[in-house]
């Protein structure tokens, strides 16, 4: 199995991606992921959406299977098999904001595990880090802010990134006492010092 990381967004695949798509036989994605693909997907090529992320493991072995943004960022990296890595979504954030990779510490609260997400934020923001932290439309950003106020680190701020990668990018930075509010359901929270 080859997992390819399409990037965040259209234009974000990579040039080893682009051949291991063109070259795949059969390739099984979300409608974001192939959508993404798809001008590099050949017409010889089988395509199926996944319907059950939790039976990928059971695909066979001689099938691609896109993964949105990286596969190591939240994505599908877990399965067994070769990983082509995609331009992520944490990339694409640090690089509009001008802040060193090194610099940042990566939370996820996408999907699941909001609490903890929002555990991780507070502990890493305590330690100087700039938080990005991956979250979902269901995730209390609102929540978030005012537990990251009550901490009273300054300067503390706050970047909304929104469609990272697509047309429609929106990025708005503002101070915790008056954070931006994400307006989009896809969307990444950029947490400190910056």
């Amino acid at each position: 199995m080859i997992i390819i990381g399409v990037g965040c967004g259209p234009g974000m695949l990579t040039e080893q991606a682009i051949r291991a798509i063109g070259r795949a036989k059969k390739i099984y994605g979300s409608d974001r992921a192939i959508e993404i693909a798809r001008d590099f997907i050949s017409p010889e090529c089988v395509v199926r959406t996944i319907d059950d992320f939790k039976s990928l493991h059971q695909l066979p072995e001689d099938i691609v299977v896109l993964s949105t943004g990286d596969p190591m960022l939240a994505g599908l990296g877990y399965l067994s098999g070769t990983v082509i890595p995609g331009i992520s979504s944490l990339q694409v954030a640090a690089a509009r904001l001008h802040i060193p990779l090194a610099r940042i510490a990566v939370v996820v609260a996408h999907g699941k595990g909001h609490e903890k997400g929002m555990s991780e934020t507070l502990e890493e923001v305590q330690q100087g880090k700039i938080v990005y932290l991956l979250a979902d439309p269901k995730f209390d950003f609102a929540e978030l802010y005012r537990r990251l106020l009550a901490l009273n680190c300054r300067p503390l701020r706050i970047a909304v990134c929104e469609n990272l990668g697509y047309p429609d990018e929106r990025i708005e930075k503002g101070e915790i006492a008056s954070p931006p509010v994400p307006k989009a359901d896809l969307y990444s929270l950029v947490v400190g010092n910056f």
